[in-house]
């Protein structure tokens, strides 16, 4: 059993290059990092194709997943940009049942500036991945001094501040453990699912055409017309999860014709429920399915997986409504 630590790249494997004036990749840190973890558990570090995280595709998640895969045994941290690492984690969450952790890790801030984040982060993932856990989860700074890590859930987490070290936020629930530093004492919730609870299993299929848009004020109808063919469409409504009424024609066009559209809401608490007002029973009539609490990018990756492992219409349906790895919950913390 070892720390296996994939590197896909993102700000943590960044450095300044002066002459371009811009960010660059550069070789990691990590070796130098790591050192500090002292802890008793061999490192390895598998180096994948670094990339910026706005161009990571589902080829390559899938090729972290076949790296998960080989070797079962060990615990898991992967390095990735911020601005899509929630994407990469939900889908994760849903494509594997690890019996181990895998931490996704990353950092605000690039190593060469004197308040960069990602060598605490790392230390505290590398704490994270050795410790009880065995679910899918992204540990960052809690705060935004160099005191403690939040553990967030894979699909609860969003990244809530452009630059700020403590930027991810667990939504809807509390962070599922901490990490203190630099004790690196790992404390984890009841919530969080345990080392060994389940079987490794890969449900490694996604349906790379879905989609999702945030309804505005105002918008267009025709806009829909652009996803005419998709397999799934996510919509991020307003409220409880509306759109204006304009749109539901397009939306029938849309289902009629083999599209699932899943209602989500741009609201960062509760959850859809479009029983309340008439243009939300008009979008049920349409056969518009309600999302749930499911925040829109874990529903939009989740919609991807269903649709790749469940061909079935009715029963693709029930699965968006039911939830699968912590991403839709029953009773919202802050009322229905």
């Amino acid at each position: 059993m070892k720390i296996r630590i994939i590197i896909t790249g993102g700000t943590f494997d960044k450095h300044y290059d002066e002459i371009r004036g811009n960010l660059t990749f550069k070789d990691t840190h990590l070796p130098e990092i790591l050192k500090f973890v002292r802890c008793t558990v061999p490192i390895e570090l598998e180096l994948n194709q670094l990339i910026d995280s706005l161009d990571m595709q589902t080829a390559n998640r899938m090729q972290v997943l076949e790296s998960c895969r080989r070797a079962p045994e060990d615990r898991i941290v992967i390095t990735h940009g911020t601005d899509t690492m929630a994407y990469s984690a939900a889908a994760l969450s849903f494509m594997i049942d690890t019996p181990v952790p895998i931490v996704f890790v990353g950092s605000q801030r690039s190593a060469d500036r004197p308040s960069s984040d990602n060598a605490m982060n790392a230390v505290c993932a590398a704490a994270a991945a050795i410790s009880d856990l065995g679910e899918v989860a992204i540990v960052m700074h809690a705060t935004t001094s160099d005191d403690v890590c939040s553990i967030h859930r894979g699909t609860r987490v969003r990244k809530m501040h452009t630059s700020r070290r403590d930027a991810f936020r667990s939504m809807g629930i509390s962070p599922i453990g901490r990490i203190e530093f630099p004790s690196k004492m790992v404390t984890l919730e009841q919530s969080a699912i345990r080392r060994g609870t389940h079987t490794l299993a890969l449900h490694d299929r996604l349906e790379p055409n879905c989609a999702m848009v945030q309804f505005y004020p105002g918008m267009s109808p025709d806009l829909l017309k652009s996803y005419s063919g998709y397999k799934g469409l996510v919509i991020a409504g307003t409220g409880l999860g509306h759109v204006s009424t304009a749109l539901i024609p397009g939306l029938v066009r849309l289902i009629h014709d083999g599209t699932t559209v899943i209602m989500t809401s741009q609201c960062m608490h509760g959850r859809v429920c479009d029983r309340v007002y008439d243009t939300g029973r008009d979008l049920l009539a349409a056969g518009v399915i309600e999302g749930g609490d499911t925040m829109p990018e874990a529903a939009l990756v989740k919609l991807m997986w269903v649709l790749a492992n469940e061909k079935n219409r009715e029963k693709a349906a029930a699965l968006m409504q039911r939830d699968l790895k912590g991403e839709c919950m029953r009773r919202s913390a802050y009322g229905l």
